[in-house]
């Protein structure tokens, strides 16, 4: 085992953690096997079962239920939507239910997620491979209207979600509950693991003043739950009631990150490439709401940020060095290809996670963006709106969830008394949200 950390170095991330898993498993004799144990990341390493999780589209396509058959489908889906041999929902589907399945649905970034950025919306098409239309449900409406799902009886969702409260994937979700409810049509949501595990749940619930299409509801950033789960929140804590089904994973729990499935990672958007651009993502989406440059235009989409003015050496001095709980900040430049200081060179940091049980990406990033404003007062500055079709409230505050919140990091109140102000309702959403857990 020294020899294979020798060879690769710590294994701080994620991202190295399937290749060792692999080599434990083919390599390791009881002494090294001890040794990996005790230095594998996650607490509940006993209950974890390599290769052993199930989708809620395998499962769906092995088991389907009997009444299904004879039904008009439609998929809400994209290049993410594939099951562990890589094959695409829309054509299992299609081998399964002949003829059946009669238009597809797309998210933000479209359907094969080729759009990069907020805002870009995406035309109705024909799928090329099997000829049927693909509505997009991030054009000219977010939400199915009556046309859309005239050719359907059950509209199936098979999404990969981010664990975080701002990706849109999951308002998708809740206009299409609506929509079956107005229209009389079933839904029947395909479950997906929460990248990020199912047990921590982090951050301030967004205030309804707040409320856009990054976030409906009053849930916290990292919210702890699957699309699945967060379905049956939607559908019954919050009350759209539709006729609603989810068919869960096997073999799944809620101390499980992306890598611990054996499911391969698909992009599910053009700037998530990998389960570590997940992990850093609850936090790091905040800088969207900045000057500061998020990553996008780069490999490495939030793992980086930076700007042209950042003074890395006075952030690490106010910081009292590079670590962050879980995690250790490198300095480095970058050369965005697009978005914000596109083509200019940006001074910054890559954030490696060391111990993803440790990290939390939303007040680690809140200290960093409390550190960067107070370095760069000169510099620094809040975007400007519009931000995902709201064009007067920042979109910072929209992110955030919060004002009070952004005003308090804006004044370098201490985090610790701007974490307590949301403590109470995170309780709150703890207990309402643990009803609908179909895990353990």
């Amino acid at each position: 085992m020294e020899s294979y950390l020798t060879k690769h170095g710590d294994f701080s991330g994620i991202r190295q953690f399937a290749s060792l898993a692999g080599w434990v498993k083919n390599r390791c004799n009881g002494i090294e096997w001890d040794f990996f144990r005790r230095h594998l990341p996650l607490p509940a390493y006993r209950k974890i079962k390599m290769d052993a999780v199930q989708t809620g589209l395998e499962r769906f396509i092995k088991t389907s239920p009997k009444w299904i058959r004879g039904k008009r489908l439609g998929l809400l889906s994209n290049p993410a939507s594939v099951d562990r041999q890589l094959s695409h929902a829309r054509d299992l589907i299609n081998i399964r239910f002949p003829g059946q399945l009669k238009a597809l649905y797309s998210p933000q970034h479209g359907f094969f997620a080729e759009k990069q950025d907020n805002m870009i919306e995406s035309a109705d098409i024909t799928d090329p491979i099997s000829k049927i239309p693909v509505f997009s449900l991030y054009g000219k409406t977010r939400k199915p209207t009556s046309k859309m799902l005239e050719p359907i009886d059950v509209l199936i969702v098979d999404l990969q979600d981010a664990g975080t409260r701002v990706y849109t994937f999951i308002y998708t979700l809740s206009y299409c509950l609506e929509a079956a409810k107005s229209f009389d049509k079933k839904v029947i949501v395909l479950d997906r693991p929460n990248p990020i595990n199912g047990m921590t749940v982090e951050g301030n619930c967004l205030s309804m003043d707040y409320a856009s299409f990054v976030g409906r509801y009053p849930i916290p950033m990292r919210h702890g739950l699957t699309i699945g789960e967060l379905a049956l929140l939607f559908n019954s804590h919050f009350g759209i009631g539709c006729d609603l089904e989810v068919i869960p994973m096997k073999q799944w729990n809620r101390a499980m990150y992306f890598t611990h499935t054996g499911l391969p990672w698909i992009p599910p958007s053009p700037n998530l490439p990998t389960p570590v651009s997940a992990m850093v993502y609850p936090g790091q989406v905040l800088w969207e709401g900045t000057n500061i440059s998020e990553g996008r235009g780069t490999t490495q989409p939030f793992e980086l940020f930076g700007a042209p003015f950042i003074d890395t050496e006075s952030v690490l001095t106010t910081l009292k060095g590079n670590k962050v709980p879980g995690g250790l900040l490198r300095q480095t430049f970058f050369e965005p290809t697009s978005n914000k200081w596109k083509n200019q060179s940006c001074a910054g940091f890559q954030l490696h996670i060391t111990n993803p049980n440790k990290y939390r990406p939303y007040i680690t990033t809140l200290r960093l963006l409390q550190v960067v404003i107070a370095c760069h007062q000169d510099r620094f500055e809040f975007a400007r709106p519009p931000y995902e079709y709201e064009y007067h409230k920042k979109p910072i505050d929209l992110i955030i969830g919060d004002r009070d919140i952004r005003l308090g990091v804006e004044r370098l109140d201490q985090l610790d008394k701007i974490e307590k102000s949301w403590k109470n309702k995170l309780d709150d959403f703890k207990k309402v949200s643990r009803k609908f857990h179909l895990y353990k």
